[in-house]
């Protein structure tokens, strides 16, 4: 998987560390951002809003449990990936760290290779399959695990195929999706349905979101438009 472009918040007070890590993670691709201190990662977690912060445990003014802590206690940061940096190998230490909601933690010296696999082993476990994704178009949001429309908060009712054949145009604003291409994913091969009954479902899911969302292509199938 590719992880280019995520943003990683480094936090260390010792400057050598800061640009080891940034030096290998900018090798992977990643865009890198750096504090040398507890109230730093703090202002920069809030200004770059990172995929994934790094914090040094023994950190000036905060320590990195107190950050983690903070962080934390915000729902802004209830998906960001956070790891502890940390000379402490104790296994009391490690586990308070993982209590106060840290992803992961790297033993000092860092090896490059361990910062590297664990990073990128942390973003693959939290990748998503397409399918799974909630996919926002426009002021329409569809969450494909929870089965939930919501337009500007307010949530639509829709039928299983409805809601399947919304998702599948979603998945894609602006590509025309043929008839026989939707006849195939929504109902399947083995159910003959015929091209009314796509135009139906088509109807009802405008006449349900009352948004001019959805556009006809004659004679070639639909699209969904922002």
């Amino acid at each position: 998987m590719d992880f280019k472009g995520k943003k990683v918040l480094i936090a260390d007070d010792e400057p050598d560390i800061l640009e080891i890590i940034s030096y290998n993670l900018k090798k992977e691709g990643y865009e890198t951002i750096t504090a040398k201190d507890g109230d730093e990662a703090l202002q920069k977690s809030k200004l770059f809003k990172p995929d994934l912060i790094m914090l040094d445990v023994m950190m000036p003014y905060k320590n990195g449990m107190e950050v983690c802590k903070t962080l934390r206690s915000q729902p802004t940061y209830n998906d960001t990936l956070i790891i502890f940096l940390t000379a402490l190998n104790d296994e009391i230490s490690h586990v308070k760290g993982l209590e106060y909601g840290a992803d992961d933690y790297i033993s000092k010296p860092v090896s490059p290779k361990i910062l590297v696999t664990k990073v990128n082993a942390l973003f693959r476990r939290i990748q998503k399959p397409e399918s799974e994704k909630v996919i926002q178009v426009g002021n329409i949001t569809i969450d494909p695990i929870k089965f939930i429309v919501t337009i500007n908060d307010q949530e639509i009712i829709l039928a299983k195929k409805e809601f399947e054949l919304l998702h599948l145009l979603a998945t894609r604003p602006g590509r025309v999706f043929l008839r026989n291409e939707i006849l195939s994913q929504i109902w399947g091969t083995e159910v003959i349905v015929g091209d009314r009954t796509i135009d139906v479902h088509i109807r009802k899911i405008r006449q349900k979101l009352e948004v001019d969302c959805i556009t006809t292509v004659k004679g070639v199938g639909y699209k969904m438009v922002v």
